[in-house]
């Protein structure tokens, strides 16, 4: 019950001040995520040159920082923005996309965190546990690895060490505070099977973690919305009988623009972990 009603208000304040979220984010995805938060009620602008990042970012409720298509020039607009973020009490979502695919990726990332303090990191299990240490092989920006392989204590430790909220998606969301720790088993495997779901998934925790709740609820609802919604959209598409991608992510946007507490209710799959 106490989820419920922390989520019921979360929502309420999106409806209500449609937060602006700031999204440094890579071209491949930029549109869908932006799609996505104003299909929850949210205001997405995608702003990355180094002259207006700072001015962007103190208009905005929350800042995405997606590595996804890198380049040396957006490093300095990560920095600038984020720190800016930080000294405004911004939630700041890092998305480490590919991190372990290059040794550009890694020192990008290192630069960023000794620099910026993230709210949320969310990523794959790959990308997170090459976050961790560990060298994980990634294929492109895809997972190499499952959220089971270790992610309970990964995301654990991770949190503790960058004070966030780490979350990991796959087939089991794993999501912790460094005192909490939580699974969500909604979704569909089609999730996987299109560009950008990932992408998407920081973009929507950004704009819950903009309502000022503690974060861990905004990565709880965020990924929620996302698995739900993903459940619904191939629900429809069988009473459909429509099997094609293109149908399911249209049927994914149609999820998110109409998602209301009482799917949560009926699908959500939200567990503490609980450890000995």
């Amino acid at each position: 019950m106490f989820l419920y009603e922390e989520f019921e208000e979360i929502l309420k304040i999106i409806k209500r001040k449609a937060p602006l979220i700031h999204h440094i984010t890579n071209y491949v995805t930029a549109n869908d995520s932006a799609n996505a938060v104003l299909a929850l009620g949210g205001s997405p602008v995608m702003a990355d040159d180094e002259k207006e990042v700072e001015e962007m970012v103190s208009l905005a409720a929350a800042l995405v920082l997606n590595i996804g298509t890198l380049n040396q020039q957006k490093l300095k607009s990560f920095l600038l923005a984020g720190k800016k973020a930080n000294a405004l009490g911004i939630p700041v979502i890092l998305d480490p996309v590919g991190l372990g695919a290059t040794k550009f990726r890694r020192d990008f990332i290192g630069e960023i965190l000794t620099e910026v303090r993230p709210t949320v990191i969310r990523g794959n299990m790959s990308e997170i546990a090459n976050l961790y240490g560990n060298s994980a092989r990634t294929k492109g920006v895809d997972s190499s690895l499952s959220s089971e392989d270790g992610g309970d204590d990964i995301a654990s430790a991770l949190a503790q060490k960058y004070n966030c909220t780490v979350a990991i998606t796959g087939k089991v969301d794993v999501i912790s505070n460094g005192e909490l720790t939580y699974h969500i088993e909604s979704g569909h495997e089609h999730l996987s099977k299109i560009t950008g779901t990932g992408c998407m998934s920081s973009s929507i925790i950004a704009l819950c973690c903009a309502s000022g709740k503690p974060p861990i609820l905004g990565a709880l609802l965020g990924l929620s919305i996302m698995g739900i919604s993903g459940e619904m959209a191939k629900d429809r598409m069988n009473r459909k009988e429509e099997q094609g991608l293109g149908s399911f992510k249209v049927r994914l946007f149609n999820g998110f623009s109409e998602f209301t507490l009482r799917d949560y209710q009926e699908r959500g799959k939200i567990n503490e972990i609980q450890y000995m």
